[in-house]
């Protein structure tokens, strides 16, 4: 912890060695996306369409896992010290305003549904979203036992299986349609499809804008930092304390502390007892700490907190 004190990880992650099923079963989702998309078309379902949507959200979020894997692998260079980390947040961005676009074409179709039904084909809607449920179900199967490894697996998990629930819904509906030709239950469905969506990307576009203004990371105190730091004997003063993101998963801090001028001279076992003081306390990815004798900061320019 600190400048050329660093605190690297070289181990292989459990999300690395399940890239592969992660990347099949992102491949399965866009396949679904896909035919989601031409079934809406012939069949004339909006439902089919909203699902599309949902499919291609938790698509993203598969994709979200993968590229996380895929950036760990990736080293950093002298112009860009952090990688590309920061294009999963750019993406997360995009991502959720396409969304939204997506749910208010949605919702002002639904509305024009509800004044003028169209004609669908419930057959139609059944028969293409049974097919994404059973590729939903692949999914799950390929990616069941690398979510009981990892983390980052686990939640491209949940989101296939969001995806499949939502196909559940979309063949109920199909069946009450080809039952009883209530051509009123495919925009209904749609709409609740939408609803799920919306908060969402909401909450999407709020994490992601959080972490492009470099907000502090979402569950961490940094007046609690500060009285850490402060909480060692030899520790007199912590200024320009900051921590941001650089992407998901990926917290980063960096501090000015104060340091009795006797301790200075023993500036790598201090450094080891700050980061003994920090690990397991907060979860920060990486950290640099500036040692300072007292007085030091009334030579530096710009401070804060």
């Amino acid at each position: 912890m600190g400048a050329g004190h660093g605190h690297g990880h070289g181990t292989v992650t459990a999300g690395a060695a399940n890239g592969r099923r992660l990347a099949l079963a992102l491949g399965l989702m866009l396949t679904v996306a896909a035919i989601q998309v031409g079934g809406a078309l012939v069949s004339g379902s909006l439902a089919l369409l909203a699902d599309a949507g949902h499919t291609a959200t938790d698509s993203f979020g598969v994709a979200l896992a993968l590229t996380a894997v895929w950036i760990a692998a990736r080293p950093a260079t002298t112009k860009r010290t952090f990688g590309f980390q920061r294009a999963e947040i750019l993406a997360a961005a995009v991502n959720a305003l396409a969304l939204f676009a997506l749910c208010g074409f949605i919702v002002i179709e639904a509305v024009d549904r509800l004044r003028s039904p169209a004609e669908v084909s419930g057959p139609g809607i059944v028969l293409v979203a049974g097919v994404g449920l059973v590729a939903n179900v692949v999914a799950l199967l390929v990616l069941r036992s690398g979510a009981e490894e990892s983390l980052n697996v686990r939640g491209a998990y949940v989101e296939v299986m969001s995806d499949a629930l939502a196909s559940v819904g979309v063949i109920v509906g199909g069946v009450v349609l080809w039952l009883t030709g209530w051509s009123r239950i495919d925009t209904l469905i749609s709409l609740a499809i939408a609803a799920i969506i919306v908060p969402r990307a909401w909450s999407l576009l709020r994490e992601a804008v959080h972490i492009l203004l470099e907000a502090t990371p979402r569950g961490m105190d940094l007046g609690e930092v500060r009285e850490h730091l402060l909480g060692h004997p030899s520790v007199v003063d912590v200024h320009d304390l900051h921590a941001w993101t650089i992407t998901s998963g990926v917290p980063v801090m960096s501090a000015h502390v104060v340091v009795d001028e006797e301790r200075l001279r023993d500036s790598g076992r201090m450094l080891d007892e700050l980061h003994t003081c920090l690990t397991g306390h907060f979860d920060v990815e990486h950290s640099t700490l500036q040692l300072e004798p007292p007085g030091h900061a009334d030579h530096e320019g710009a401070r804060h907190a």
